[in-house]
């Protein structure tokens, strides 16, 4: 069960680069950006709107879509039904742009993982397109995957790029598998998490193998008089913009270039979309040292590894469950496990030892304790309770994904 614990918006679009934004000589992009601002932190106080959406999208539908039109508004709850599972296409491009996006995701969680939906249980996708008035953003929150049409200068259509739908509805997944917190570290990791899985789902869309892949994230909602690749490189995390409108991407690609930010909303929490960029690249790096598709060991690895994790987990732990998930899905000393060792290397991290298993269930005893210290409940019983269960899921893991080999494709 996922936790309710924190009430953030899952957003694409970084808060520094609406901050930077801000500074721009031209008032249209800077009244878009404000727009932008203020209504996401609307939507951080307002409890009804979640409510009302979550409840209508934990309704078990084997993943029906259904896609709402805003009319430009900021109230997703009086907007009218545009298209469904069983509807024609619409003749707003933005729907159907929307509603194609949730199917891709819905088909890639269901073929690659079994996953039946965000929630493992048929949970119905609900999309609104239209979303404000230039409003430069597209988010997840609480059930509902809403999408800005952007200001028409910087930015266009949040619709347009299938790896940010999918990176907002795999916030979905992470909600209801880790729950991991939008703070600091396991924040960060949870914004990982959607790009390594954004990025997947474009890749299995467009069968592209990791060597053939951009791995940028939101490469198409920039306008073509942008100078920028995309917002996110997990390739090359630090190198994905360097402009005079957004500024450079401050994404590290290293441990020792970690980036300490304050855990407010003025801090992004601690820097969620900034330090998401090291466990970014070792996907990426792992991806490209397994070869192939990143979808099948590399993703089976990921998402092994977040179904083990708890809602405070760092990069550390995060590392150490990719070496355990590795060596019981494909073998000690594999190919797979040896690519996942030498990624997080690479970026700074050191798999904790031959006793990684033991390692990681070490520190998540004291770990809640310490987060209980800092104003968080303390989840000590439900974490060893996850790690013991361990050594089981991945048995399990493993039979699946033996299963999911021998479906003929």
């Amino acid at each position: 069960m996922f936790s309710n614990a924190c009430r953030c918006i899952n957003c694409i679009t970084p808060p520094h680069i609406l901050k930077k934004l801000l500074e721009n000589p031209d008032s249209r992009i800077r009244d878009a950006a404000l727009r932008t601002m203020l209504s996401t932190s609307r939507l951080r106080g307002e409890r009804a709107v979640g409510g009302l959406v979550a409840g209508a999208a934990a309704i078990a539908g084997n993943g029906r879509r259904t896609v709402f039109d805003c009319a430009n508004t900021t109230f997703p709850e009086s907007a009218t039904v545009e298209r469904t599972e069983d509807g024609p296409a619409s003749a707003d491009e933005s729907v159907n742009n929307a509603f194609e996006g949730l199917g891709s995701t819905r088909d890639f969680y269901k073929d690659v993982f079994d996953r039946n939906s965000l929630d493992g249980r048929g949970m119905r996708l609900n999309g609104y397109a239209h979303y404000g008035t230039a409003y430069n953003n597209a988010f997840w929150f609480r059930g509902q995957m809403v999408f800005g049409d952007g200001d028409g200068v910087l930015f266009t259509d949040f619709t347009r790029s299938l790896d940010v739908v999918a990176h907002e509805l795999t916030h979905g997944v992470t909600e209801f598998t880790a729950g991991l917190q939008y703070h600091n570290q396991s924040g960060a990791l949870n914004e990982s998490i959607s790009d390594v899985f954004g990025s997947m789902v474009k890749q299995w869309v467009r069968k592209e193998t990791a060597d053939q892949a951009d791995w940028l994230i939101g490469a198409e909602i920039f306008t073509p008089e942008i100078d920028a690749d995309a917002l996110r490189s997990l390739k090359a995390p630090g190198k994905a913009y360097n402009n005079e409108q957004f500024g450079r991407d401050p994404q590290p690609d290293h441990m020792s270039k970690f980036v300490m930010l304050p855990d407010t909303d003025e801090g992004d929490n601690g820097g969620v979309h900034i330090n998401s960029g090291i466990p970014n690249r070792a996907f990426y790096l792992t991806a490209v040292g397994i070869g192939g598709n990143a979808w099948e060991a590399p993703g089976h690895i990921w998402y092994a590894a977040l179904k083990a994790s708890s809602e405070w987990t760092n990069f550390q732990e995060f590392a150490d469950l990719t070496h355990v998930t590795a060596g019981q899905l494909y073998g000690p000393q594999s190919a797979e496990q040896q690519a996942v060792v030498a990624a997080w290397k690479e970026v700074g991290i050191r798999i904790s030892g031959v006793q990684a298993l033991a390692g990681v269930t070490g520190r998540m005893r004291w770990q809640p304790a310490a987060a209980a210290a800092n104003g968080h409940r303390d989840e000590s019983a439900e974490v060893i309770r996850k790690i013991e269960q361990l050594s089981s899921q991945l048995s399990k893991l493993s039979k699946e994904v033996a299963g999911l080999r021998s479906k003929p494709h």
